[in-house]
């Protein structure tokens, strides 16, 4: 299992294979390695064979998790079928007067609006990277200024910033949960996640303005005639569609329902999002059919995290992640160390380890497993595991140093109105900034909060 998860990580940090083929390739090695490691459960120590191995290598299909992953690309799908999100992101920079500060936190305030109600970082800047574009043309910038920079990388980095705050707001977050509740049959709420991160990502966001329009201050003060632009294209639009309406109440009940749960109700939030994209799919009562929906649906993606989840799975099986567990304590003295220490260590590992990742989702599943046992494995006196691993999975979504770090970052770096050094200096100064606010948030809130020790 140790040389699967060897390929898995060398592919994905090299892009050797598309993603959805190295999951394929991966699922195939699962199936026929596999088949002879002996099985702890049959009592001759027989091999797993090849049905025992199939059976784990398709085993996360079938986590609730990759269900509520394929339902937030249909949500996105919805989206951009009906331009809901479109609508939502006018109507905000619409609100905003034409000062190049203020419409740099119009675009933050959009992003994290639609981190919401849009459960995919990628379909979100995509949705914000093209309007963002448009304004540049119609206000007649320079595509190569600052300011176009600075709006675009801002929205890119907004996106990331969110992913920490929202569970729901990307599919990496969900990795973390479907091995939470494979491992402890427990999982976490979206008002239990939302309660710990959105105070992060708030303050995060002032610092991601503040460093932003510093390191890449506009060469104008104003936009002459911007807010009137902004109007115009959001005029442009009309009145809102049935479909919009419909799409909007689904998705306010939806929220309503994530972050209610275990307080009015026991629907976890897998269940319901379902419950929503059948609503969305009905005729006459939904607001896209089959073949809408899966315009651009990233199956890829879906089949890259379903397979993400089996390698955890079979690591965490085989004792593979037990072991790699045991030899990273020993060989950095973690056995007694401190609940803060372990959390600094650990998230310094993931960021840098993220420098060689394109996907979050990916550096999740092939990390997440190893950090759980990791936890599992330390002497620390009431150790949160699952709150030290909810936190660990926020430094997941730290991938604000390169553009290859993560899709959105592509997006953003594919309108060509910044350099790669552009994006890695302010990335760099964002980072060192999102570390320093975990070490003040583990001190204090989430101590206080019990986050990192259990409290009696």
């Amino acid at each position: 299992m140790l040389a699967i998860l060897a390929f898995a990580v060398i592919v994905w940090m090299t892009e050797a294979l598309d993603y959805a083929v190295s999951a394929v390739v991966i699922g195939a090695l699962m199936v026929f390695l596999l088949a002879y490691v002996p099985d702890a459960a049959k009592p001759t120590g027989a091999d797993m064979g090849t049905g025992a191995a199939l059976a784990l290598a398709l085993s996360g299909f079938s986590n609730s998790a990759v269900a509520l992953v394929a339902a937030a690309c249909f949500i996105a799908a919805a989206m951009t079928a009906t331009g809901l999100d479109r609508r939502i992101a006018l109507l905000v920079l619409s609100k905003v007067d034409a000062k190049t500060n203020h419409i740099v936190v119009g675009a933050m305030v959009v992003g994290f609006l639609l981190s919401f109600i849009v459960p995919s970082t990628t379909a979100r800047v995509a949705c914000l990277v093209p309007i963002m574009m448009g304004f540049i043309l119609a206000f007649k910038v320079d595509k190569r200024s600052r300011f176009a920079g600075l709006l675009v990388i801002t929205a890119a980095q907004t996106a990331s910033v969110w992913n920490v705050g929202i569970k729901t707001a990307a599919a990496q977050n969900m990795v973390a949960i479907g091995f939470i509740e494979k491992q402890f049959q427990t999982t976490i709420t979206w008002a239990e996640w939302f309660v710990a991160g959105a105070p992060f990502s708030a303050l995060m966001s002032v610092a991601v303005y503040f460093i932003m329009t510093r390191m890449m201050k506009p060469e104008m003060a104003e936009i002459e005639g911007g807010r009137a632009t902004i109007r115009s294209q959001l005029d442009s639009l009309g009145k809102m569609t049935s479909k919009e309406w419909k799409l909007l109440t689904i998705v306010l009940v939806l929220l309503g329902f994530w972050a209610t749960e275990k307080v009015l109700h026991n629907f976890d939030t897998s269940s319901t999002t379902i419950a929503a994209i059948s609503l969305m799919l009905l005729p006459r009562l939904g607001v896209m059919n089959w073949s809408e929906s899966q315009r651009g649906f990233p199956w890829g993606t879906v089949v890259l995290f379903a397979v993400g989840i089996s390698i955890g799975t079979a690591l965490l099986k085989t004792n593979a992640a037990g072991w790699l567990a045991n030899l990273i304590v020993q060989n950095l003295g973690l056995q007694q160390a401190s609940a803060f220490a372990i959390l600094m260590l650990l998230s310094l590992f993931l960021i840098v380890i993220h420098l060689g990742f394109a996907s979050a989702t990916a550096l999740a599943s092939t990390m997440i497993p190893i950090i759980i046992s990791v936890l599992m494995a330390v002497q620390t006196p009431g150790i949160n595991v699952i709150g030290m691993t909810m936190l660990l999975q926020f430094v997941v979504s730290f991938g604000f140093i390169l553009p290859v770090n993560a899709p959105q970052n592509m997006i953003a770096y594919g309108t060509d109105t910044f350099d790669a050094p552009d994006f890695i200096r302010t990335g760099l100064v964002i980072t060192l900034a999102a570390f320093a606010l975990l070490v003040i948030f583990a001190l204090t809130y989430w101590s206080w909060m019990g986050y990192l020790t259990k409290t009696v």
